[in-house]
């Protein structure tokens, strides 16, 4: 296992900045997602790491080595990483069993423990019997796992992905999925996973970098960034949750009490001295019950397992609740709240 250490990093392109003066670690063995939306200068991170690109200030060092600065940089190939791309990046005119094979023919490996090792992860991605098969016969969850089996062939140490799941649909990234989750238990290889989907970064990581405009938001476990957003930005991004404005009636031990449209509940946070705050409220923490938060049905659609209804609140703001059934449009229901975030200011 090796870890990552990025300190001071900044990457620009003409006039533009993609990235800020970052810094970041990436400890041994864990599985990190890069999440935000296009442009936030997630992928031009992963390519740093990779060696694709130079930094203009600060550095990157796997473990004790560093690897690259403003002066002078390793190449991809002398950092030994594995990348997966979007695009899978396999070769055409070679079978699946070639494909996986290239970096250790590179490396002058012995033809026989080549074709062991090739056997075996293509065991271990579930590609056993398909070593003859030409690219253009297989399907595009074929395809990445080829491009899995190729980093994995050569054991390397640190995984890089770019948006690997983006070209498959949802069956093929729910498999795709549990084969990255497997494939990280059994290597514990240092993962960083570049993607817009909030979804792929909850369900994979165990640490998840929110990314705007080239700057780090947040760096959390999943569970941390969802229930507890370091800021609006990041509130907004991941979720479906509705920021609503509230005003701090009493500060107690564990909990603030803030009103909000005339309803009193207790909220996770620091108020730090505001009277006016905004707190963060999940669908799931919404419930529809005979006294609560009074709101107005606005909008009731129907998602398969629940219906996703837009509710107004007396002061205008919305939210959104997931009911069991259809609302009708227009009624005054009341909504119970079993937890609500203070968003920091």
């Amino acid at each position: 296992m090796t870890d990552i250490h990025i300190q001071n990093l900044t990457k620009r392109f003409g006039e533009t900045i993609a990235l800020k003066d970052i810094s970041i670690d990436f400890p041994a063995g864990s599985f990190t997602s890069l999440l935000g939306p296009s442009g936030c200068g997630k992928t031009t991170l992963l390519r740093l790491i990779a060696g694709f690109e130079a930094p203009d200030d600060g550095s990157i060092a796997f473990g004790d080595e560093r690897v690259a600065d403003a002066r002078r940089q390793k190449t991809p190939e002398e950092r030994g990483v594995g990348v997966v791309f979007q695009s899978y990046a396999l070769w055409p005119h070679m079978n699946v069993a070639e494909n996986v094979a290239y970096p250790l023919k590179t490396r002058k490996i012995a033809k026989a423990e080549i074709a062991s090792r090739v056997k075996a992860v293509l065991d271990s991605v579930s590609l056993d019997g398909f070593a003859d098969r030409r690219i253009e016969e297989l399907s595009g969850g074929q395809r990445q796992r080829v491009a899995l089996a190729r980093c994995l062939v050569a054991d390397t140490k640190i995984i890089l992905f770019d948006e690997p799941l983006a070209n498959l649909d949802m069956h093929l990234r729910a498999s795709m999925i549990e084969a990255f989750r497997d494939i990280h238990r059994r290597t514990r290889a240092t993962i960083v996973y570049v993607t817009h989907d909030q979804a792929e970064a909850l369900a994979l990581s165990d640490r998840i970098a929110v990314m705007s405009a080239g700057n780090i938001l947040q760096i959390a476990s999943p569970t941390e960034v969802y229930h507890s957003p370091a800021d609006q930005r990041v509130a907004g991004f991941i979720g479906s949750g509705t920021p609503v404005s509230g005003t701090v009636v009493e500060r107690q031990e564990t909990s603030v009490i803030v009103e909000v449209a005339g309803f009193r509940l207790p909220a996770r946070g620091v108020a730090n001295g505001f009277d006016t705050v905004k707190l963060l409220l999940r669908p799931e923490s919404l419930s529809l019950a005979e006294k609560g938060l009074a709101a107005r049905v606005q909008e009731s659609t129907y998602r398969g397992a629940v219906y996703e209804t837009r509710l107004e609140l007396p002061n205008g703001e919305r939210l959104t609740l997931d009911s069991a059934s259809a609302l009708r449009l227009g009624d005054t229901v009341h909504i119970a709240i079993t937890d609500a975030w203070i968003i920091p200011g």
